[in-house]
């Protein structure tokens, strides 16, 4: 995962994750994660693609904006089960992998493992049970609701969670907020009340989402898409918004919003 977080909260970062696309190269990191997921779930592996990729696979309509705005892929990003350490170790080095065992062994307590592939040279993350950057966004028993990538709430969710987000990540959220409805259901939908239970969780999510949601609303001046798509793209940040709105929040929710932005809501990343 290479996002970078090393902006001012409220700025977009630096194109990181940006460049000049080879689409070879692109279609071989499409076609081995496609080959993972699958090749995981015959051995009773549950792999799911997250990051770039994943947005890709999921908006076969709008995925061009990727390549025509210089979107490149720089690794392949899985989520997996902790309970399925071992076995992940096992099947990543029998598909081709080499594991990185020292820094697996110091990443172990933190839920992630790295492995590179020395035939195509692809380098690959995989977070167990969370992605846990500036929030923790949980899959846990999540996983077999949609394959090859994890269920659209927490990839969107995942873009969310950055505080100090980038252009790439804004651009991968308008492509999910274009291909997709806003609904309170899994089907092939955001669904609302997923995002909105998670945000009710957390005082600090919700501030953070709802601050990124209001600048994938404002970045779409920048974007060459005709009028009618940014309207969806409004609509849908809407509906978003008035589903985390209305979600019950518990006391110690209430309690933190008092407090505000006057403490930090969010983990600083190196």
């Amino acid at each position: 995962m290479s996002d970078d977080m090393s902006r001012p909260a409220g700025e977009v970062g630096p194109d990181v994750g940006m460049g000049k696309v080879d689409p070879e190269m692109a279609r071989v990191f499409q076609e081995e994660a496609l080959r993972v997921v699958k090749a995981g779930e015959e051995q009773g592996v549950h792999l799911r693609v997250i990051g770039a990729l994943a947005f890709w696979h999921h908006c076969p309509e709008f995925g061009y904006i990727q390549e025509k705005l210089n979107r490149v892929y720089t690794d392949i990003d899985f989520a997996g089960y902790g309970k399925q350490d071992q076995q992940i170790r096992k099947f990543f080095v029998a598909i081709g992998y080499d594991e990185d065992i020292e820094i697996n062994a110091f990443h172990a307590e933190g839920g992630r493992l790295i492995f590179n592939n020395p035939t195509n040279h692809i380098h690959v993350d995989v977070f167990m049970d969370k992605l846990d950057f500036c929030h923790p966004i949980p899959w846990k028993g999540r996983l077999e609701v949609d394959s090859p990538t994890i269920p659209l709430a927490e990839l969107l969710l995942e873009k969310m969670q950055i505080v100090k987000i980038n252009e790439k990540d804004i651009i991968d959220t308008i492509m999910l907020l274009l291909e997709h409805e806003i609904d309170a259901n899994d089907e092939d939908k955001i669904n609302s009340q997923r995002v909105a239970k998670l945000c009710a969780g957390e005082w600090g999510l919700w501030r953070t989402t709802t601050m990124n949601l209001e600048k994938v609303r404002d970045y779409l001046p920048h974007l060459d898409l005709d009028d009618e798509h940014k309207t969806v793209v409004v609509q849908r940040v809407a509906e978003l918004m008035s589903a985390m709105d209305d979600y019950p929040k518990g006391t110690r929710w209430k309690l933190r919003a008092r407090v505000g932005d006057k403490v930090k809501w969010y983990n600083e990343i190196d």
